[in-house]
């Protein structure tokens, strides 16, 4: 097996002008430090999905299913609207099914004053229906825009660090001991 885990980024919002942008480049770089992981950023804004399930998947669902497929870990950066996320995210997660499976999931929140985790919360229910992992720890950003500045950098990061980093490392142990098992024994076979 590979030392380096293949993780999927999933930005959580397609609005123009979100703020997702900057919470996800800010995620980016963290996991850029990380050496355990590898980063395949999946921006569904750019993806050109379709805007209903339909009998037949798109070539664009079809190409980012085997895109999800590769990846042993997922980071989810979502913003919470309306007291949950967007659905723009759960049409990106309710399109598959065994690409999630078995995996570890973790979750990088922003909003007011909640910080995106009441957001997070339902995705863990989400998540759970379809065998991935939640990790406990996340990294969420209350009031979220007077936490950056106009450049889009953190402007006071360490206790976001700290919890990137608690957070990464459960991830890391999750993706290589669930990629182990999954190799040890298909999940399918679990749950057929």
């Amino acid at each position: 097996m590979s030392p380096t885990l293949p993780l999927a980024l999933i930005y959580g919002s397609t609005r123009e002008r979100r703020f997702c942008d900057i919470v996800s480049r800010w995620t980016k770089t963290q996991l850029d430090r990380h050496p355990d992981f590898a980063t395949d950023v999946i921006d569904p804004a750019v993806l050109h999905l379709p805007d209903r399930h339909a009998d037949e998947p798109s070539p664009a669902l079809v190409a980012l299913g085997r895109r999800l497929g590769r990846a042993d870990a997922f980071v989810v950066v979502t913003p919470e609207y309306n007291h949950g996320y967007p659905a723009a995210l759960k049409f990106l997660i309710d399109s598959f099914s065994a690409e999630w499976r078995a995996k570890p999931v973790a979750f990088v929140s922003y909003g007011g004053v909640s910080g995106g985790l009441r957001a997070v919360e339902q995705l863990r229910l989400v998540f759970a229906e379809l065998h991935a992992v939640a990790i406990r720890d996340s990294v969420s950003f209350a009031n979220a825009w007077e936490q950056f500045d106009a450049s889009g950098r953190l402007t006071n990061g360490r206790a976001a660090e700290q919890a990137m980093a608690r957070m990464l490392a459960s991830l890391a142990w999750w993706a290589t001991a669930l990629r182990a098992a999954r190799k040890a024994r298909p999940y399918e076979e679990v749950v057929a």
